[in-house]
């Protein structure tokens, strides 16, 4: 069909379009999308077996559609992607509030048009991106906000009655007919509210002030709710979700691997950032598991949950805190160290919603703690677990080789033991921070053991982690005071006990002090 070429009512009626609803409309792109295996919602992931197939299946109910679930669940995403199911171009009447369709036409003006001029009536074209309306609710959201009121100034500028249809300003809702409408946060709209919604979803007719019109509009809504908001700031009323037929629990990244996927897809990083800063698979998995430490950890409100937003802002910063201390020395090319994962720390702590015992440890202190236990997590998936050479107790005389054996970090403890210590200043050049590293006896050939493969860079990014990995299972002592890291022998940081001490939760056992 050429609209360029369709501008009246009679020529739309000779081009043989057919009227449809917008349910129906979405249904029939759904299933070519599906015949042609295209994925209907590119660039959600981790849903490809749970929420996607449950939204089509009610794209094909023709259901509204309720989307429950946390914080930072691509709910609205997963709306806004709905409107390329739409069809490219639709007719409706020139000048129309309410997109009315030439073929059925729902409003006073589009019926006066017709009679008036007929089969000359103007026709306009709207594209699919003008079909989408959201409304954030808010508890000041009136309902002449959502379906309209009496405007009293057009009533008497056209001297009619407040009875006439014509002095009626429509809401948002009625000016989304044949549109996707979305009400994100729905429980934050006042049940007097939402009950202005149930003949809209029911019925077809709106009523203002008391003016009932009878107006099926045709809408296909989709609603967003945290269930933290039944409790904390209202509910949704029980006739309302009556109504809504399809009810879609979202969720967080189930792996490692899609959260990485997505932290990647979504992370606002610059050309130059890229260019300036390269970050290992290491790094970015420490980053990842920050937000899986926080879903799970006592200190962190679970109904609350943790975006994904957390990872991505903690990913953008991480690689600023490396520019920065490469613009800081004037080096052309850095890489993110485990260190620089202390500048992501703000976005942790704008990210979480502690429980009480939260609260009286800190946001701070928490999310030092979620970096630890990230490290502590993501530590034995790249070197043997420390735990099991603490637990290990002696058997006879052994050589330094059998006794390496056992504990493969014996080397690197006995130097920290003899008194010496590794400190690192946040903003450290990076040369200044390999020549620290290769002072540690035994930890380069320790690395170079487990990745034979590895590239100086990564090996010192490594070297590094290992000390970092030691210190979260109190095999070492690591604090920070005033922008510098410490790392030492663990009976001599109990002497010292300035700064932040990173080992605080964790107990010492017997074999901390052999």
């Amino acid at each position: 069909m050429n609209i360029n070429k369709i501008i009246t009512l009679g020529e739309l009626k000779k081009s043989g379009y057919q009227p449809k609803s917008i349910k129906e409309e979405v249904r029939k792109n759904l299933i070519g999308k599906i015949k042609n295996k295209e994925n209907p919602f590119t660039g959600i992931l981790g849903y490809e077996d749970t929420v996607i197939p449950d939204t089509e299946r009610a794209l094909l109910s023709r259901h509204n559609i309720l989307f429950l679930g946390l914080r930072g669940q691509a709910k609205t995403r997963m709306a806004r992607q709905m409107v390329d199911l739409l069809d490219e171009y639709i007719p409706i009447i020139a000048g129309s509030e309410v997109n009315d369709d030439p073929l059925a036409p729902l409003s006073k003006y589009a019926k006066d048009k017709i009679a008036e001029h007929g089969d000359d009536t103007p026709v306009h074209w709207v594209h699919r991106s003008e079909r989408y309306g959201e409304k954030l609710a808010t508890p000041d959201v009136s309902v002449a906000d959502l379906i309209g009121d009496i405007d009293p100034i057009k009533a008497a500028n056209l001297r009619l009655s407040f009875a006439d249809e014509q002095v009626i300003h429509y809401g948002i809702i009625p000016r989304s007919n044949r549109c996707i409408f979305v009400i994100n946060e729905l429980p934050d709209l006042q049940a007097r509210i939402q009950v202005a919604l149930f003949n809209i979803l029911q019925e077809g007719d709106i009523q203002i002030r008391g003016f009932k019109l009878r107006m099926p509009l045709d809408i296909l809504f989709v609603f967003t709710a945290n269930p933290e908001d039944y409790t904390n700031r209202g509910s949704i009323v029980t006739p309302l979700k009556d109504r809504i037929e399809s009810q879609i629990l979202t969720h967080y990244p189930k792996s490692i691997e899609t959260s990485l996927a997505i932290t990647e897809q979504e992370a606002d990083i610059l050309p130059e950032q890229e260019d300036r800063v390269s970050i290992s698979d290491l790094v970015k998995r420490l980053i990842e598991q920050i937000a899986f430490e926080a879903r799970s950890n006592e200190y962190v409100d679970k109904k609350s949950g943790v975006s994904a937003r957390l990872t991505i802002a903690a990913y953008e910063n991480a690689i600023s805190a490396a520019e920065r201390r490469a613009i800081i020395h004037n080096e052309k090319h850095t890489q993110v160290w485990v260190n620089d994962l202390m500048g992501i720390i703000p976005s942790i702590t704008g990210k979480i919603e502690l429980v009480y015992e939260g609260e009286q440890e800190g946001p701070y202190q928490v999310a030092v703690n979620l970096l630890e236990r990230s490290i502590r997590t993501q530590f034995v998936q790249y070197f043997p677990n420390p735990e099991q050479a603490k637990k290990r107790k002696p058997t006879g005389k052994k050589s330094v080789d059998e006794k390496e054996a056992e504990n493969p970090y014996k080397q690197i403890t006995r130097w920290f033991d003899a008194g010496n210590h590794l400190d690192f200043l946040l903003d450290m050049k990076d040369s200044d921070k390999i020549a620290a590293l290769y002072k540690v006896e035994g930890l380069y050939g320790f690395v170079k053991k487990h990745f034979h493969a590895a590239n100086d860079l990564e090996n010192a990014l490594l070297m590094e982690f290992v000390l970092h990995g030691l210190s979260s299972y109190s095999i070492i002592s690591k604090k920070m005071i005033d922008g510098k890291i410490a790392f030492k022998d663990l009976m001599g940081s109990m002497i010292d006990l300035g700064g932040i001490n990173f080992n605080d939760d964790d107990e010492l056992t017997e074999d901390d002090f052999k």
